[in-house]
């Protein structure tokens, strides 16, 4: 039989142990009940209009949440974002859209719940859009994107001779050719055109064109991806697009030639649509404009490119192919679409005829380029560029100096340096043809 002070303890020794047991119990449920949620901050709005589509983004520190549907007559977007609050950055979005953006009216901002902002934009036209997320990258953090692509895309070929202002003589060949006519027998507007055509480079064999040449200028980066930045803040996307421009009007004035810029604004265009909207055209060739960068602020001189099948042809050039194949990272791409755009356009079916046609004319324009400046060498380069693997159409990529030098960067931005480049590319490009005539297309051009 146990004595009074054992039977007496038992009970004590219980209670001991509920009362450890509860108060661990607490400090359980202290450690796994959670906080409750710190709304992420928002760090800018951006707006990008351009005839292609508008981008609207907002680059906050965290990743968000997002919902978005269509609402019709009239037509409108609607998107809320979860895990925000309406805020002064978010507002200044009201007063970014300009009343000439080709695809949204206005847009409205509101606190449509606690942590649920919503936008509404009212749009000018039906649109197909993409909206998606993208991981921090570069100087970006998280970034929520908003692409207004239109329902009926421009016909790029009509958009291409509405801009081109050309005589209707010269738009002859925008037509399929007659069944009749005999295959070497060029038509009465390319007929007329041989003089005007042999005095461009009257030492060079003369030019049996018998149709018009069609040019695909593509200005590097844009948008949401500003390229290299000089010491000066000069941005490379400027600096091409300006260059671009200045090529684009010395084309228009070559007796049967056209071009089309892959962008003519300040907005970003993928690089697999790049090579998309060259071929749409059905170009002849295609040339992408660059201001190289580089680690040493004394590397110098310019440069020309072309596809390789085996490798790069040195170190530099595979340096430079993965910092401009980077560009879809920093630009912002929608991988659902990206994919399929690859699959369809970067078809990695450039044959050697391609890229000996591109090392030809890379040879033309780098002849021309080194009597503005030095070259950083003194042969065209080859490396696995992404925008330059439309399989049909000889395509190179200049790097026209380096930013990242100071003195370079001084010649990028001057008027008098950007004409010189940009005549150097034309004669180039005329002593390529002139040596290459273009074969003549059964395809509308």
């Amino acid at each position: 039989m146990s004595s009074s002070s054992e039977i007496s303890s038992k009970p004590l020794k219980s209670r001991t142990r509920r009362t450890i047991l509860k108060a661990g119990g607490t400090l359980l449920l202290s450690v796994i009940t959670p906080m409750p949620a710190m709304a992420s901050q928002l760090l800018a709005v951006r707006v990008w209009p351009s005839e292609d589509y508008t981008r609207v983004t907002l680059e906050n520190d965290s990743n968000l949440k997002i919902t978005n549907f269509l609402v019709k007559n009239p037509d409108r977007l609607v998107v809320d974002v979860e895990g925000i609050d309406l805020n002064s950055t978010l507002k200044d979005l009201v007063a970014k859209i300009q009343p000439n953006d080709p695809y949204i009216k206005q847009v409205r901002v509101a606190q449509n719940r606690p942590g649920v902002v919503r936008l509404v934009f009212d749009l000018k036209d039906e649109i197909k859009p993409q909206v998606f997320t993208l991981e921090p990258v570069g100087e970006y953090k998280y970034r929520f994107v908003i692409d207004l692509y239109p329902a009926t895309p421009p016909d790029p070929i009509a958009s291409l001779i509405q801009k081109g202002n050309w005589p209707k003589d010269q738009q002859a060949d925008s037509r399929p050719p007659m069944a009749d006519a005999k295959p070497d027998t060029p038509p009465p507007a390319a007929q007329a055109d041989d003089a005007q055509i042999a005095k461009m480079a009257p030492n060079d064999p003369k030019l049996q064109l018998t149709r018009m040449i069609t040019i695909a200028l593509d200005p590097g980066h844009g948008g949401e991806d500003p390229g290299a930045i000089g010491a000066r803040g000069n941005r490379e996307k400027d600096i091409v697009l300006s260059i671009a421009k200045r090529l684009k009007k010395k084309i228009e004035e070559q007796p049967n030639m056209r071009v089309m810029l892959t962008r003519d604004d300040d907005f970003f265009v993928p690089l697999g649509m790049r090579v998309k909207k060259a071929r749409k055209v059905q170009a002849d060739l295609f040339v992408s404009i660059h201001a190289d960068a580089f680690v040493q602020a004394t590397a110098r001189g310019s440069s020309v490119f072309a596809l390789s099948e085996k490798g790069a042809s040195s170190a530099a050039a595979r340096w430079m192919a993965n910092r401009e194949n980077s560009a879809d990272q920093i630009g912002g791409v929608n991988i659902q679409t990206h994919d399929r755009q690859l699959a369809s356009v970067l078809l990695d079916l450039s044959t050697t005829a391609q890229i000996n046609d591109s090392l030809r004319l890379g040879k033309s324009v780098l002849d021309e380029i080194g009597g503005i400046n030095k070259l950083h060498r003194g042969a065209v380069e080859q490396a696995g560029f992404a925008v330059l693997k439309a399989p049909d159409i000889p395509s190179i990529l200049i790097e026209t100096a380096f930013i990242s030098n100071p003195e370079e960067e001084a010649k990028l931005t001057d008027n008098a340096y950007q004409d010189e480049m940009a005549s150097a590319i034309m004669s180039g490009i005329k002593k390529y043809f002139a040596k290459n005539p273009p074969l003549a297309k059964n395809k509308m051009t």
